[in-house]
């Protein structure tokens, strides 16, 4: 465990404030969900929630299943991570912290289509991809649950031919609005 030599304390209903520096630095957001653990040692430890991470498995299949499919690369990723890769490189994109491009089509909660076809640059996938504009199409479409995002479907491609359309926006439409609902049961 990591020190900070912040010291706060709990009022009088129990509650005690997590500094800006480091909801910042963890990306912790006003209305995330946080674990709560304890040890033996008495020690109290906070750990953010994602309720889309403890399917890690059905994750992984379900973005194997969009890459046979379609036959681009597949990521589903949380509201900070990608949590599943299928068709491309795990260590390019596994764990990695999302980029701000997709956070704001999260918090859009509107798809988001660029490719051949379609103007506009493709965007970064996570915060360390420096070569976003590598990717010649991308698809991105929020995982919407009880009404809040939680995550994100994306397909992307870096071949030069390679185009994606109306099938590919439906296929992650679909694909969003299935492990959104299965979220909430």
């Amino acid at each position: 465990m990591k020190a900070t030599g912040i010291v706060r304390r709990i009022d009088e209903l129990g509650r005690v404030v997590i500094p800006k520096e480091i909801r910042r630095t963890l990306r912790i957001r006003e209305g995330d969900p946080l674990e709560i653990f304890t040890d033996r040692d008495g020690e109290v430890i906070l750990k953010k929630y994602s309720p889309i991470g403890e399917m890690g498995e059905f994750a992984r299949q379900f973005a194997e299943s969009l890459h046979r499919t379609v036959g681009h690369v597949a990521c589903i990723s949380d509201r900070d991570a990608i949590i599943a890769v299928a068709g491309g490189s795990r260590k390019d994109f596994m764990d990695r912290p999302i980029s701000t491009q997709i956070e704001s089509v999260m918090s859009d909660r509107r798809g988001l289509q660029i490719g051949s076809r379609n103007s506009g640059q493709p965007i970064p996938i996570t915060t360390d991809d420096e070569n976003g504009n590598e990717y010649t199409c991308q698809t991105i479409v929020p995982i919407v649950a009880e009404g809040e995002p939680i995550g994100s479907v994306i397909l992307i491609d870096k071949e030069a031919e390679a185009t994606m359309a109306e099938t590919e926006m439906k296929v992650c439409q679909t694909a969003a609005s299935f492990i959104g609902k299965q979220m909430e049961q």
